[in-house]
């Protein structure tokens, strides 16, 4: 009798044990995607590319393009196109 408690004693620390260990672990995995998913948030805004007229990148989605170039503004688009000459226009 004295054997079978002893070993239902080592039989619940042994599950607690292991209890606590799995919940730190589930801890630990989604601490580490939510890491992931702010790094995947970051990069959203894509590929970078150069405004033409002040040469700043910018995220892709957040450029204009025209004419085979990439602006940061409206203003930069326009005053670079109006800077070029006619025949570069069409």
């Amino acid at each position: 009798m004295n054997l079978l408690i002893i070993r239902l004693i080592i039989f619940a620390v042994l599950f607690f044990a292991g209890l606590k260990l799995y919940r730190m672990y589930r801890e630990w995995k989604l601490d580490r995607e939510e890491l992931l998913e702010s790094d995947e948030t970051r990069q959203e805004g894509g590929q970078m590319v150069r405004c033409s007229w002040c040469k700043v990148h910018v995220p892709e989605n957040d450029a204009l393009r025209d004419r085979g170039e990439w602006f940061c503004s409206s203003a930069h688009r326009d005053r670079y196109l109006q800077e070029q000459p006619p025949n570069e226009k069409e």
